[in-house]
């Protein structure tokens, strides 16, 4: 979404900057498979000029939002009794095996890997080119907040039945 009170200049710079970011594309017909790519950001690097560690997990996370933007799914929604539904973490890991630099493109192949009743477990793998540069795992539990409540883990509603296991 463009930023209200922009001039109709900045509004197009501002949606060529973000078409040039984030280029999203299915990765085949395969339930449960999505890539997406990123262009590294000189905020993503650290001192030594390669991408510090924890931009992976931001992206992993940023893979995740874009496959369901895919499905036509958000991942926080609101309920009909004025609390909001969404997607905790409760388990992200790394393996880094080769670096990435400023301005590299990076792809991130992402796979459901399971589907439970109230999570979801993903495998990431990143690439630049022919390297693989760091593999990572999440899962996520659908869960429910009311104003006032403590969250709570509940049944994937069937809204979300497009996400699948690969096979």
């Amino acid at each position: 979404m463009v930023p209200t009170g922009c001039h109709p200049l900045s509004a197009i710079r501002y949606l060529a900057i973000k078409l040039l970011r984030t280029t999203i594309s299915i990765m085949s017909n395969t339930p449960g498979q999505f890539t997406t790519t990123r262009r590294v950001e000189f905020c993503d690097t650290d001192m030594a000029g390669i991408v510090h560690f924890s931009t992976f997990y931001k992206w992993m996370e940023q893979a995740e939002h874009d496959y369901f933007r895919s499905l036509n799914l958000s991942i926080v929604t609101p309920t009909e009794d004025g609390g909001t539904f969404g997607w905790p973490r409760v388990m992200a890991k790394c393996r880094f095996e080769s670096p990435a630099k400023y301005d590299d493109v990076i792809e991130l192949r992402l796979k459901v890997t399971r589907r439970g009743v109230k999570s979801l477990t993903y495998s990431c793998e990143f690439w630049c080119g022919e390297t693989r540069l760091a593999t990572g795992d999440m899962k996520t539990v659908a869960c429910k907040v009311r104003p006032g409540e403590k969250l709570t883990s509940v049944e994937i509603p069937s809204h979300f039945d497009a996400i699948q296991a690969c096979e």
